[in-house]
């Protein structure tokens, strides 16, 4: 099993070497700069920096405006680093800012394998779990592609003793009711074949009623598995846990009444998801809405309380099951490292300029315009305009019970921050689930005709949100809270494991460890 990594036995050792070599790199890379003054050395910093700065501006306009400086901010994407080499070669400094790079990469290199190493890992706690009898598994034939069909799933679930149901993309169901259904006729596992938005609504029955969930990364992204540690490029490895299985406890989200295992986006993304022409054409749609989304006129804003703190005028708002591991790293593989942590992670995003995109580029989570936090709860509403069933292109084009192919593209699960992320695996029958058919927590937030009132409201304001990819609208204030412990899943004793992610870089921290000094830190 590859879910847990052993630390040598001269791991401290191993550590102090490490952090020292970081520091004697960060000292030659100062001193090729103080011996390359007169050669153009501050130049080459400089030059760097300057390239970082516009090349970021160049994606905001790109971004966040149409036109002529659409066109400007496309050019100094790719104009800027080429003007920074050109620079380079024409003034021979090509080899200065090679050595420079090398000596920081060897840094930077150095310092996470000090601070990996120096930090002793919490295991994730697997129990022997026992064959179950019954278990009951949902799949989805079409999602990630057909991987159900390609990898025999149904024959190979049904080999090892399970019934399978198999859902029919033309005729959409509620598949929280059908495993209600399971759990009545005596299922004692339940398990998903699809995208992470299923794999929540089914998830949540599992948890109701105490009894393991299969996870069965048949998905596009598969976020989930990913977290697991499990097989993502072979599914039918994740059916092994029914025969050779050991049972993880894990956390539980909930929005609203919803579970959610991966994410809860607001803003930006949740608002681009809501098209329907976003299946077809994700790139296209998310550049024709961006600049009404980031710059427009009357545009919302976010505002949150988290853990009674207040967050406010936000563009974009992530809500994760458990944090993910860094801020930086915002791409479709970003990781948590755990999933039994029993916080919430939040991730807020304002940038209204480009000077703003530079800074967020140069700093990171330093950046003025990033929050980064953990809590227990997050309270979601909006500040500036807001109508009733949220913006009338979203509400008319995604509403509660919209259609099935918009929840089917919303994607399966990425940190939003990733619009790459928004994957074609959302299942169709996800949108029933939201829809006049939904299970009941649902139906509450999210009525039989799409608005959200409840028995003697009436205009009740709903936002778009994006709760593991898939699009719906809530009535504000949308709370997000976890259940700790509340899912046990049931893994294959032997899997691929989860990659542990390097550490952030902080350079106080390998001084201590350079120079010996005692240094504190709590068990990851």
């Amino acid at each position: 099993m590859g879910a847990t990594r052993e630390t040598g036995s001269d791991a401290p050792g191993e550590a102090r070497f490490l952090a020292r070599l970081a520091l004697l790199a960060v000292l030659g890379s100062l001193l090729v700069l103080v011996l390359a003054l007169g050669e153009g050395g501050l130049m080459v910093l400089g030059a760097g920096l300057l390239g970082v700065v516009l090349c970021a501006a160049g994606v905001w306009w790109f971004v966040a405006h149409r036109g002529l400086l659409r066109v400007i901010g496309a050019l100094l994407v790719f104009l800027a680093p080429a003007g920074v080499v050109v620079l380079f070669a024409y003034q021979g400094l090509w080899l200065t800012a090679l050595i420079l790079v090398l000596c920081w990469g060897v840094a930077l290199t150095c310092a996470r394998a000090a601070l990996r190493r120096s930090r002793p890992e919490r295991p994730q706690v697997a129990t022997a779990a026992a064959r179950p009898d019954r278990p009951v598994l949902i799949m989805n034939p079409k999602s990630g592609g057909g991987k159900v069909g390609r990898f025999g799933l149904v024959e190979r679930a049904e080999e090892l003793g399970a019934r399978v149901i198999l859902l029919d993309p033309g005729a959409p169901a509620d598949v929280a009711e059908l495993a209600r259904r399971a759990v009545a006729d005596g299922a004692d596992l339940l398990g998903v074949a699809g995208g992470d938005g299923t794999q929540a609504l089914v998830a949540a029955v599992a948890a109701d009623h105490d009894l393991p969930f299969l996870v069965i990364s048949a998905g596009t992204r598969n976020h989930l598995a990913m977290d697991l540690g499990l097989d993502r490029d072979d599914p039918s490895r994740c059916l092994d846990a029914l025969t050779d299985g050991e049972e993880l406890r894990i956390d539980l989200g909930d929005v609203s009444g919803r579970a959610f295992v991966n994410t809860v986006s607001f803003g930006v993304y949740a608002d681009v998801v809501q098209r329907p022409e976003y299946r077809d054409d994700k790139a296209g749609t998310a550049l024709s809405l961006m600049p009404d989304l980031l710059v427009g006129e009357g545009v919302r804003r976010l505002d949150s309380l988290v853990d009674g703190a207040p967050l406010a005028d936000q563009q974009a708002l992530l809500v994760s099951n458990n944090p993910y591991f860094s801020p930086d790293e915002i791409s479709g593989t970003g990781r948590r490292p755990r999933l039994d942590d029993g916080e919430l992670g939040v991730l807020g995003i304002r940038v209204e300029d480009a000077a703003q995109a530079a800074d967020l580029a140069v700093r990171g989570s330093q950046s003025t315009g990033l929050t980064v936090l953990s809590a227990h709860r997050v309270e979601v509403t909006v500040s500036g305009p807001a109508e009733a069933d949220g913006p009338p292109e979203a509400a008319e084009d995604a509403g509660a019970d919209g259609p099935p192919e918009v929840a089917e593209d919303a994607g399966a699960d990425g940190p939003p921050e990733v619009a790459e992320d928004a994957g074609a695996d959302g299942p169709p029958e996800v949108a029933e689930d939201a829809g006049t058919d939904g299970p009941p927590e649902v139906a509450e937030n999210a009525g039989a005709d799409g608005s959200a009132e409840e028995p003697g409201t009436s205009g009740a304001v709903e936002i778009p949100v994006a709760v593991d990819g898939e699009a719906l609208q809530m009535p504000i204030p949308v709370v997000c809270t976890l259940r700790p412990g509340a899912l046990r899943v049931l893994v294959p004793r032997d899997r691929p494991g989860v990659v542990a992610p390097p550490p952030a870089i902080d350079w106080r921290r390998i001084l201590d460890l350079a120079f010996g000094r005692t240094v504190r830190t709590a068990p990851r």
